[in-house]
């Protein structure tokens, strides 16, 4: 050995290298996650002060058992390619505090740290699982009730009133709203399907990573999803139409209970779609 080697490995900033070189690869990814904190910080605030539902901790409980499952298969040597990926993705998230919405600031460290992940991740790891779960730990709800919640809401209403018209009802479209036998059923926000969406994907990227399902068998798997879900909230909403329509209306716990059970039916549907097949499919 050299004098510049022994010095270099003698001298405190050698041995603090030295050190950090011997650190566990699950302990990089902890690194990188600590250096896209701000953004984290922003997702738990905007949880914290109600401008968003809760639903991201459902998915971060999840994402938490499943690191703790794949820690321990970390390779020791990343992919040079995935970690430039999460390096880069790491500063321009950083560099986009600021600069772009938070939201999408957010989602630009996820992307990164789902790269981190795949640098160490065991070939045949699914990780397109585990990104979305990562993806749904965000606080997305708000936003996209706000973008998406309109035009849901108008195909649901659209479609229920085929629906009924199909089975002699007298119904017809105004908006985001029905006339169904000459009273006015408004198919408001919470009936656009949003949160079923939400649910419907946590679904599916739980049980495709605790099934063990590969990322090709989800990906195709998980085109039937949107499907279910729009089926789902359609049904749903036809039902509920046709009971409000009714001279008594109908009550608010019954309205309650009729969607929880579509959401469950819709998990449910999800689970089956995403978790069945043989091994030989995953």
């Amino acid at each position: 050995m050299s004098t510049l080697t022994q010095v270099l490995h003698t001298s405190a900033p050698g041995r603090w290298l030295s050190a950090i070189d011997r650190l566990p690869a699950a302990a990089w990814v902890g690194l990188q996650a600590a250096a896209l904190w701000p953004h984290w910080r922003w997702a738990a605030a905007r949880l914290g002060d109600g401008s968003d539902d809760p639903l991201g901790v459902a998915a971060l409980a999840v994402l938490a058992l499943a690191t703790w499952q794949l820690a321990p298969r970390f390779k020791s040597a990343p992919s040079r390619a995935w970690l430039t990926a999460a390096i880069s993705g790491t500063v321009l998230a950083t560099l986009a505090i600021g600069v772009l919405p938070p939201l999408l600031a957010a989602m630009l460290a996820v992307l990164a740290l789902i790269a981190g992940f795949c640098a160490f991740a065991p070939a045949g790891t699914a990780m397109l699982p585990l990104g979305g779960l990562m993806l749904l730990t965000l606080p997305t709800i708000a936003s996209l009730q706000f973008y998406a919640g309109f035009p849901l809401r108008v195909i649901t209403a659209q479609c229920s009133t085929w629906i009924l018209q199909a089975f002699g009802v007298v119904a017809e479209r105004s908006g985001t709203a029905m006339w169904v036998d000459g009273r006015l059923v408004i198919v408001d926000a919470p009936c656009s399907g949003v949160q079923m969406v939400w649910m419907a994907w946590f679904c599916a990227c739980s049980v495709a990573w605790f099934r063990g399902i590969g990322d090709r068998a989800f990906a195709a798997r998980a085109m039937f999803v949107g499907a279910i879900v729009l089926a789902g909230n359609i049904v749903r909403n036809s039902v509920l139409v046709t009971l409000e329509a009714r001279p008594s209306g109908l009550a608010s716990g019954v309205h309650e209970c009729i969607g929880l059970v579509a959401l469950a039916l819709v998990c449910l549907a999800v689970a089956v779609v995403i978790g069945g097949g043989s091994h030989a499919d995953r």
